[in-house]
């Protein structure tokens, strides 16, 4: 259930798109999209398409992730889409500075690089297991809307007059509501959305499209239908993505992590997803991380060894309820990358509320 949009008109998408193909982003995320999206249709479509393209079409040292687009990014960055960097993307303004969309740039965003080990991952993974089976999880109803609320900011390559600096958008609050079936939703974000009253996600687009939802896109009903046995769960996630992210392995575990962070899997489904992480090769532990509110947790991670960046789901360390998810970058890069320094946080988010509301831009405390 992914709800990145940004506003374009249909000429500046086909242009978008165009530039995507020459620049051969290799973006292995849930939560990136092309510049041509301005509606949900479009996202869903985009994801898979996106993936498959990244894969095929992607050189040695392919980017991580797009995490944040912004209408005013007119231009990929050709260099660190080559690269493994994560770039929100690049403006070029031909000298009067950089465009923003409510969220205003600072310096890059940073932490200590935590040890990494596979000890005691079986034991974290069952724990985790187990409490996501024991959490209370109602059903969502026809009628109904799955609310989630977080906060997230990223850090991006910044270009002005040819001239390429690293900064980051501020924190900042993130509204999704999504219908059950996936074809009626609204988004707050001041990092894609112009109005502060946001905008509309409810199918079909303006070209009467109602894209099919799919492990890249899926929406509650969608996951109510998936097997909950672990092996068949995993090896479902590896044939669908098949081409997609930079290794199989790495880009299960992304698809994992995207459905834990913007998505409602019922309660049988989302136990069953740290089981199957379990079984994909390369997760560690992070014994300590933090959330993009400053909660520290323990934290379930993989090395994009092609990127450098480490993705880590961050759980509580006594309730193991997940917190949010952190991309850092681990490895060194060179050239212009070498400004994504180890201990750079390229994106980071905290999921604050997800519940169950009765209507569209209803809240939990509204309901109550």
């Amino acid at each position: 259930m992914n709800a990145n949009t940004s506003r374009q008109s249909p000429a500046e998408g086909e242009e978008s798109a165009q530039l995507f193909t020459r620049t051969a982003r290799d973006l292995p995320s849930g939560r990136h999209q092309f510049h041509k999206e301005r509606l949900m249709a479009q996202i869903h479509e985009a994801r898979q398409e996106e993936r498959q393209e990244q894969r095929t079409a992607a050189a040695p040292g392919g980017t991580r992730r797009l995490r944040l687009p912004r209408p005013a990014i007119t231009l990929p960055v050709l260099a660190a889409a080559l690269a493994g960097v994560v770039v929100a993307g690049v403006v070029r303004t031909g000298g009067d500075g950089v465009r923003d969309s409510g969220v205003a740039t600072g310096p890059a965003l940073t932490t200590t690089v935590g040890v990494a080990t596979t000890k005691g991952l079986p034991q974290l993974l069952d724990q985790i297991s187990l409490a996501a089976a024991e959490d209370d999880h109602p059903v969502v109803k026809p009628g109904q809307y799955i609310y989630i609320e977080s906060k997230s900011a990223d850090t991006f390559l910044k270009t002005v007059d040819d001239r390429t600096s690293l900064a980051s958008h501020q924190l900042h609050t993130r509204q999704l509501w999504d219908s059950p079936d996936g074809t009626k939703g609204w988004l707050i974000d001041p990092a894609v959305n112009d109005s502060p009253e946001g905008e509309t996600l409810s199918l079909p687009d303006e070209l009467g499209n109602t894209p099919k939802a799919h492990l890249g896109a899926p929406s509650y009903d969608y996951l109510a239908k998936l097997t909950t046995d672990p092996d068949e769960l995993l090896a479902k996630i590896y044939k669908e993505t098949e081409g997609q992210g930079n290794t199989p392995d790495q880009q299960a575990f992304t698809t994992i992590g995207d459905l834990l962070s913007e998505s409602y899997p019922p309660a049988e489904l989302y136990s069953a997803l740290f089981k199957a992480a379990a079984k994909i090769p390369g997760v560690v532990v992070v014994n300590d991380a933090v959330d993009a509110v400053g909660r520290h947790g323990v934290a379930v991670a993989r090395l994009d060894e092609t990127s450098g960046q480490r993705e880590e789901w961050i759980f509580d360390t006594k309730t193991h309820v997940f917190l949010g998810e952190r991309s850092v970058q681990v490895k060194r890069l060179s050239g212009t990358e070498a400004l994504i320094k180890p201990g750079t946080v390229t994106y980071t988010s905290a999921i604050l509320n997800r519940a169950i509301v009765d209507g569209i831009k209803q809240t939990p405390s509204q309901a109550g």
